[in-house]
């Protein structure tokens, strides 16, 4: 079959004004407003208000328009607090009072699990009002994000830019402060500029990933412990010459920072001339338990958030020194730390050997003998592997990524498990999950909001399921 060339059809722009009524938000955060039939899609403007606008793209069933100006402003609009707010792309929502936000998000995952009800013909109707609401779980919404990855790029003549993406693109919004990084985190930003202005090394920095966290620093004659410790981890792609591990150690004795040198296939901490002499992260759990960590390693971004997480998830599953837990997707053991405090047995899957091996670590430093751990592949059909054929569970947890549990649920159905709570960072795969569960006859009994990304279209959410 012959094959021919199609050219690239490039977006239709028209810059013109117009003035529109914006009628909802879409499921990341952006007004909608309608013109010639079709949407238009607005970023930055909000539900109910008259808008100026230009439009940037036209196609055939939508367009996108750049908001002008605000003629009839929101009840529900507050000034951001952040000066970079519209041009980095890490928060959508910050022009929108807290509560609206809340709204916002109550309202996507009402809508996602009616679409997904529908699809598989469950008769009963689930909205807004349908769903067995519980309260939000909330934090602060400010100050609340312990860990983040900074970008560093270079210019032509090596001056660094040093922030986040800019929105819909590669290149970086030049950061000055955030506010949603915890405090020592949200003022690191010109002081990195001062620094790395300074290097005579030029662009050999990838990223920067700051982190806090509680710390053992093994380098000390004491192993030193400090809590809420400043920890940079810095994606060095060229070796650092005297003069700059020089530079890097006066700041972090200035600042009371802890430096760890990341070169791709090894890490050591800045003071340490020996390999093989990590240090130790950590953080604690309400219950006093620690999980300790790596820098590479995925944590809940939001501490308070994640304690009344955990706090919530025993209660919801009412967890009885009798039971025997099954914890899927259980990553360093943030779970089933606290559900081995409770039950009879805790078994923890999950799918990367390293993690199963440190969650295994953290359960024996914190003394806890009643919980193992395995790798497996939740994808996959696991019905016949030891650690299931071999326990009759009484409860599950399940806390999986943004792909979600598809397979897992299904299984998880045909073991009948009596009692299911699903903890998910995305409402589309958590709807079509909660499908599932509900078609092969289970009940939705709860489900909540939890707070762990305020100003950001994203959301966290608990359901519990019962037989």
């Amino acid at each position: 079959m012959a094959n021919y060339f199609k050219a690239a059809v490039k977006p239709q722009t028209s810059n013109q004004r117009l003035t529109v009524n914006v009628d909802k938000l879409d499921m990341n955060g952006v007004g909608v407003a309608r013109w010639q039939n079709k949407p238009v899609f607005i970023a930055g403007a909000l539900p109910h208000e008259v808008v100026e606008v230009k439009i940037i793209e036209q196609k055939n069933k939508y367009a996108r328009a750049k908001l002008i100006s605000i003629n009839n402003p929101s009840d529900s609009r507050v000034t951001p607090q952040c000066l970079h707010f519209g041009v980095c792309g890490g928060c959508d929502l910050q022009m929108l009072d807290i509560e609206a936000q809340l709204d916002f998000k109550q309202n996507k995952i009402s809508e996602l699990f009616s679409r997904c009800f529908s699809d598989h013909n469950i008769v009963k109707k689930v909205g807004q009002k349908d769903l067995p609401w519980q309260a939000t779980v909330e934090s602060s919404p400010w100050h609340y994000r312990r860990k983040a990855r900074i970008g560093v790029q270079f210019d032509k003549n090596s001056q660094a830019t040093i922030g986040f993406r800019q929105k819909s693109t590669n290149q970086l919004a030049a950061i000055k402060s955030c506010p949603v990084l915890v405090e020592p985190l949200n003022a690191i930003f010109p002081l990195l500029k001062k620094l790395l202005a300074q290097l005579t090394v030029k662009s050999a920095i990838g990223h920067i990933e700051v982190i806090q966290a509680d710390l053992i620093d093994t380098t000390s004659e004491n192993n030193s412990q400090k809590e809420n410790q400043v920890v940079l981890v810095i994606r060095q792609l060229r070796a650092m010459n005297e003069t700059d591990i020089g530079l890097w150690q006066s700041y972090a004795q200035e600042h009371d920072w802890h430096v760890i040198i990341d070169e791709g296939d090894k890490q050591q901490p800045l003071n340490s001339h020996k390999e093989g002499s990590p240090s130790v992260l950590s953080y604690e759990l309400a219950d006093n338990s620690k999980i300790y960590f790596s820098s590479s390693d995925f944590i809940q971004i939001n501490h308070k958030v994640n304690n009344a997480m955990i706090s919530q998830a025993l209660a919801w599953l009412n967890v009885l020194p009798s039971d025997n837990v099954l914890d899927l997707f259980c990553g360093l053991g943030n779970f089933s730390l606290a559900l081995a405090k409770q039950a009879k047995h805790v078994v923890g899957v999950e799918g990367v050997q390293v993690m199963v091996d440190k969650a295994t670590h953290n359960a024996q430093i914190n003394g806890f003998d009643n919980c193992q751990f395995y790798h497996s592949d939740l994808n996959s059909q696991w019905l016949l592997e030891s650690w299931a054929s071999g326990h009759v569970f009484d409860k599950v947890l399940l806390d999986p990524a943004r792909a979600g549990a598809e397979e897992a649920v299904n299984q998880i159905a045909k073991l009948k498990i009596p009692s299911v709570l699903y903890v998910s960072c995305d409402p589309a795969t958590l709807a079509r999950d909660s499908a599932i569960l509900v078609s092969q006859g289970y009940n939705l009994e709860k489900i909540s909001l939890l707070d762990m990304f305020s100003q950001t279209k994203h959301v966290e959410t608990m359901v519990l399921f019962t037989q």
